[in-house]
């Protein structure tokens, strides 16, 4: 069979003769993988040297002397120096209590006795206790 190629396509050659002309489509795919180029090895290493080394060292020691004074004063005396000694007071507050006896009130009583004749009413209770005989024949002590 031949194929017809015209301009105005026929109603016939259109059913029998179509050709399907399949669309491709590329995708991109962009994958990384790691190439080793090369190695680096780090190495350190220490050196010593040995060095005289000369200085004058200087050192002070303090010894501390503890002086009993036990002594009351006015006012707190000053640091001083005596003979290359530093001599630095040591205070302490004392409390001094006095006890004396004073005096404040006096609270005077005085009694008097007085009589009064009262008279009002008073209720007064008493309990007194009923006994009462029942009699053998009677029928209201029965259950019949």
């Amino acid at each position: 069979m031949a194929k017809h190629i015209s301009d105005q396509p026929n109603a016939q050659d259109s059913l029998s003769d179509t050709e399907v002309i399949p669309i491709v489509e590329e995708e991109l795919r962009l994958d990384k993988r790691t190439v080793t180029t090369g190695k680096v090895r780090v190495r350190t290493s220490v050196d010593v040297e040995t060095e005289l080394v000369k200085a004058t060292l200087e050192g002070e020691t303090v010894e501390v002397t503890r002086v009993p004074v036990d002594r009351i004063v006015d006012h707190a005396p000053e640091i001083r120096t005596e003979n290359d000694v530093t001599i630095i007071p040591i205070l302490e507050e004392v409390l001094v209590v006095e006890k004396r006896l004073v005096l404040k009130e006096e609270l005077h009583l005085h009694r008097r006795r007085t009589t009064e004749d009262v008279e009002t009413t008073v209720e007064l209770r008493k309990q007194r206790a009923v006994i009462e005989r029942v009699p053998v024949d009677d029928d209201t002590n029965t259950n019949t």
